[in-house]
């Protein structure tokens, strides 16, 4: 097992068990319990999780957004061939506007090779797309970044969108659910999402299958807004259904 992949699996494993112990982890990842001290220390350096004698413990409260750290270690082979999928989906020459959060992240590493015009809506992927300079047409715009975060939020982001049109959203989300729709954690998140879908012809929902049938605190649209959502085989069955049925184009890889 990879450092990267053990390090999503102790993840996982806090944040679903709220305290687990070095000897539990020890176990479940079949390494010694001296690498898990090391990885527990690594990750709380991170803030992914706090560390406490004889283990870790989870830092999310109930219904809390999990932080951008400890997303960055979950599903990231299932976020890989989304954003390989999504890139394929891409034309030369498109015009794009990248949502933020970890699995759009991905999506920018594979942009970056591309032609085409990328207005990404995070520090994160703005720093990818720019260092070092690939062929693709970086446009940058403006806004306040979420602390720890760094998704582009406020009026200076929605003038941003409002001045453009694109060909193509690809949008990330918190939650999405058939009868509940898109949502997300954040107000202000939820705001440039919308006005992000707004200026697309076509919009591209990026997300691993642990989204789907998920609600969370702020709205931002029906499912009707989305053309494709591509995810993995994780995705529950009755969700990818009813979105089929609601006209969305679903592709599980």
């Amino acid at each position: 097992m990879s450092n990267a992949d053990r390090h999503g699996l102790i993840a996982q494993a806090v944040r679903e068990s709220g305290t687990v112990t070095v000897t539990e982890l020890a176990e479940l990842t079949a390494a010694s319990e001296m690498t898990i001290r090391r990885d527990l220390d690594t990750l709380a350096a991170q803030g992914v999780l706090e560390r406490v004698r004889g283990g870790a413990r989870t830092l999310l409260l109930r219904g809390e957004e999990p932080p951008f750290a400890l997303r960055a270690h979950e599903a990231v082979d299932a976020k890989r061939r989304i954003a390989a999928e999504v890139s394929a989906l891409i034309a030369d020459g498109e015009t794009v506007v990248l949502d933020s959060g970890t699995t759009c992240l991905e999506v920018a590493r594979l942009l970056r090779q591309r032609p085409v015009t990328v207005m990404p809506l995070s520090l994160q992927a703005i720093h990818i797309l720019s260092d070092p300079p690939g062929p693709a047409t970086l446009m940058v715009p403006g806004g306040r970044p979420r602390a720890a975060e760094g998704a582009l939020t406020g009026p200076l982001a929605l003038a941003s969108l409002a001045a453009l049109r694109f060909d193509t959203a690809i949008v990330g989300c918190c939650g999405l659910s058939a009868a509940e729709g898109l949502t997300a954690y954040d107000l202000d998140d939820a705001a440039v999402k919308k006005a992000a879908i707004t200026s697309s012809r076509r919009v591209i929902l990026a997300t691993d299958g642990s989204k789907l049938g998920h609600t969370a605190y702020a709205y931002v649209g029906p499912t009707s807004l989305l053309h494709t959502l591509v995810t993995d085989a994780t995705a529950p069955a009755d969700e990818v259904a009813a979105l089929e049925s609601a006209g969305t184009v679903v592709k599980a890889v």
